[in-house]
Order: C-alpha cells, then structure tokens, then sequence
C-alpha cells in the first residue's frame, strides 16, 4: 500500500504545550471557591497554578515569533490531576482551562494564524472520576458499565490500598487512580472512536496518542484511523512509542510517533562532553557519542521506515516525561543549540518542549512541568531565544531542509555532515560538536554544484570544492554550518 501522511507535517515546527503551567490569563469566567497555587510554584508540590487556554491565547504572537506554526497540547479535558492525564469528561475541556468556549476561540485565533492545533488522546486508561467507573463504584456488578472496565474481585477499592490491599481491577501501572478501559469490548471501542471524530469535527488538526501500545489490537487502531481520516484526510495521528515502531508506522494506523531515537541521539552527540552521568532514563540510551556512533544512529532512526513516514515524525528534544533537555546536557547551551540546529535541517517535524527556547532547565517529571516564567523575564536566557528564532526562520525558509532527500556525507570524529535535495537546491549541513575549530574535506558527488552560499553561520565560513570532487570546510567549534546553492540549468 502506498503510505501518505499530511504534506503539512512536513512544514511544521511544532510547540508543546503543558496547559496548567504555559500562561494564565484573566479570562476564564471565575468559580466559586477557585484558589490556584501562585504562579512559580515549585512544581514538586503538585496542584494547580492554573494556566489556561486564553492564557495560549495571548501568546500566540510570541509563539509565530519564535516560528512556531503547529501546536501539540497536553490533555485538555476534564480532570482532577494538573496534568490532565486523569480524564472523567472526555465531551468537555476541562473548565479551570476556560472550558469548550475558549477551545474553541484558540482553534480560530490558532487557525487565523496558521497554526494547527494537535490535542492528546488519552484512551488506554480514564479515571476513578469518570462516569462509568463511578456507576460501577455505585451500583458494582449490576452496573450495565461492568464490562466497560477489568473487574477482578469486589469490592473495588479505588482509595483504600496498600500491600495487603492491592488495586483489584486493571488499572494502568496499578495506579489506582487510572481504571484502565477494556478496549476489547465494542461499545468502549465505539465510545473512543466517537470521541476521535467529536474533536475532529470541532476543528483539531490531530491526535497525539497517549502510550498506545498498550491498546494491543492493531485492528483497533486501523478503525480509529479510518474514522480520523474520514472526518479529515489531513489530521495527524502521532503514537507516544519511544523505540522501533513499525508495527504501527505501515500507513495504516499512525502517520508517526513521538521520535525519542532522535532526541537521545542529538543529545548524546552534541552534548557528549556534557551529559549528567547520572541521569538514566528507560529507552533513552543516553551513552556519550562520537561523529560515527551518531551517524549510525541517524541511519538506523531513518531506515526503520518509509520516507513519507520519516518526514512526519515529531523530532523531539524532550517533553513532559523527561527531565529537559538543557539539565540533561550539563547546562551546556552551545549543545542545545547544536541540538536545535539538527532539529531545523534533518527531515521530521521539530519540536519544541515549552520553555526550552529561553533557557528553562529541570530534572524528570514534575520538574520539567514548572511555570513559564512571563513575569519574571530577568529569568530568560534572550540570546538563546535569538537562536531558536533564527533557527527556525532557517527551517522555514528554504523547503530543501523540510522535504528534501537525506544522504550521509561524512562521520569523522566530531564532526558529521549530511545533504539534503530537493528539486534543483543542494543542501549541505556540518555539525561539529568538538571544542576547537575543525577541518574536513566532504565527499560530493562529481554533478554536486561547485559554488555554494553559505546560509549558516550569518558571518559566513571557508569552503573550497577540490578538483577530486571533495568540499574542503573549515567549521568553528560547537557550531553548525548550512550551504545551499542550486545544480546549473543545462
């Protein structure tokens, strides 16, 4: 079958977006009884900081100023948990975040802008909360929701466990908290899917799919991807699955997923020297790596898959479930920006974890879930967001970096290089994660163009193509460089 994604995925720079803690307005109508936690909370202490959707709303500028043009949000419905992951209302936007209303005022001033807006879909699992689950806690085996859930003895304890009292239904990690839906049972089947569609017809660009692996029925999938592409051909189905997924990536279930070879791999070349030795995460394999170690991780990341499926995966940093990217490399931002570079001139969609582009740095999960700090910009590090802008006006400015063919040039100690084309335009990237200048003579085909524009670096840098048909550069150290120029017309 021939595997087809959305174009504009290719085109995207997307922004993540942790709801409670991105921007808080003072739109959301108010509720009697609300009191939030002061903005700048340590994360640590959970609760609520109470960020909203009209919150995003008055930043959109500064997000199409950084280049941003899609957005991937963190749960938004109703739930008792700040991350949202809890759902008991999946027909309603949470209303702490401003409810169905401002949902729909951020889809138009997001639509106006060009922005698309991907939501996540939390369907492995819901919530002691949700209706069903509390019909089952109220009327238990005559419940008619009894299959809806996995029930093992009775009576459920959803509060009360402990070693002697383990959960006695299936829950997701048997966390309580979390009743986990029985997905082999249709009407739940068609409850998701209705759920899928709903939110497609309101005016979402996509789903973000939370751990569903643990949906273990490609069957299921297939249908839910029917049903998504019948409501819009172009919404964007993107699985949270951190390692080899092609049992889900042949073009008939997801269009992608979240693509953490990547950012282990980016990390651990750019911030070789850097990264905190004692940081483990599962399936990140965070062992420091040379020019030839990362090349061999691009090439095995890339053929996994068919092309029209790598250029869709979310190239992401890290994210929500990881601590970020900027702690993880020592504090080093020369090897964040190394990073960023990567992320704007391989294929696949970048994306951006809130606040990484000014510099915000934090452990795991709920450190990486902190305040954006708007009110206090003394906080922000300015010439680091001049580089996510630059970097991602790079992106946008020329369509070879986003859609054109990948070539492995060169992997020699620190220094790696790759082409992209597309159509007549020539691309040539060299990243050296070295702490000195370095030279390399680039290996190019003898129909490669023999005068490039150097686009990156704005200051410009040494080139010479040789008559032995190699591209002699001189590249500064912890930096990137970018050629472009265009075949002669014959």
């Amino acid at each position: 079958m021939k595997i087809q994604t959305p174009d504009w995925v290719k085109h995207a720079i997307f922004y993540q977006i942790f709801p409670d803690r991105f921007a808080r307005s003072e739109r959301v109508k108010p509720q009697p009884g609300v009191v939030f936690k002061e903005w700048g909370s340590p994360p640590e202490e959970q609760g609520f900081q109470g960020g909203d959707l009209f919150g995003v709303i008055e930043q959109l500028d500064y997000l199409a100023d950084l280049g941003v043009n899609a957005l991937y949000f963190n749960p938004i419905f109703a739930s008792a948990a700040n991350h949202r992951y809890h759902t008991f209302d999946y027909l309603n936007v949470d209303p702490l975040l401003g409810g169905n209303e401002a949902f729909g005022h951020l889809l138009d001033e997001a639509h106006d802008r060009g922005m698309r807006v991907v939501l996540d879909g939390v369907f492995n699992h819901a919530s002691r909360g949700f209706w069903p689950f509390h019909h089952i806690l109220e009327n238990g085996a005559d419940s008619p929701y009894i299959d809806w859930f996995i029930v093992e003895d009775w009576p459920l304890r959803p509060y009360s466990n402990g070693p002697d009292k383990p959960v006695n239904y299936s829950a997701w990690w048997g966390l309580p908290a979390l009743p986990k839906l029985n997905t082999a049972n249709k009407d739940v089947q068609n409850f998701i899917f209705e759920i899928a569609e709903f939110w497609i017809d309101f005016g979402i660009d996509g789903w973000r799919l939370d751990v569903p692996m643990e949906i273990d029925d490609d069957a299921f999938w297939r249908h839910f991807r029917y049903v998504v592409k019948s409501a819009n051909p172009e919404a964007y189905i993107c699985g949270e699955i951190w390692e080899d997924a092609r049992r889900w990536l042949q073009g008939d279930q997801y269009d992608a997923v979240m693509n953490y070879i990547f950012s282990w791999s980016a990390m651990t070349f750019a911030g070789a020297k850097t990264l905190r030795p004692d940081y483990d995460r599962e399936h990140l394999s965070l062992e420091p790596r040379d020019a030839v170690q990362f090349a061999d991780s691009v090439d095995y990341m890339y053929g996994l898959y068919d092309w029209e499926i790598n250029f869709a995966q979310l190239n992401l940093l890290d994210s929500h479930d990881t601590a970020r990217a900027l702690w993880i490399m020592g504090e080093d931002v020369s090897a964040l920006q190394l990073c960023v570079f990567l992320q704007m001139t391989m294929p696949g969609a970048p994306c951006i974890y809130y606040g990484d582009e000014i510099g915000m740095s934090s452990g795991d999960d709920p450190l990486c879930r902190e305040a954006f700090p708007w009110q206090d910009k003394e906080k922000w590090n300015y010439n680091l967001l001049q580089f996510y802008r630059k970097a991602t006006a790079l992106r946008h400015a020329y369509e070879v970096l986003r859609s054109g063919t990948f070539e492995r040039v060169y992997a020699q100690g620190e220094v790696y290089a790759f082409k992209r084309i597309l159509g007549d335009q020539v691309a040539i990237v060299v990243v050296n994660s070295a702490q000195d200048k370095q030279e390399a003579d680039l290996p190019l085909h003898a129909s490669d163009p023999d005068a490039y524009t150097v686009v990156w670096p704005e200051l410009g840098a040494e080139y010479k193509k040789n008559e032995d048909n190699h591209l002699s550069v001189v590249i500064e150290n912890r930096s990137g460089l970018l050629l472009i120029a265009n075949y002669a017309e014959e």
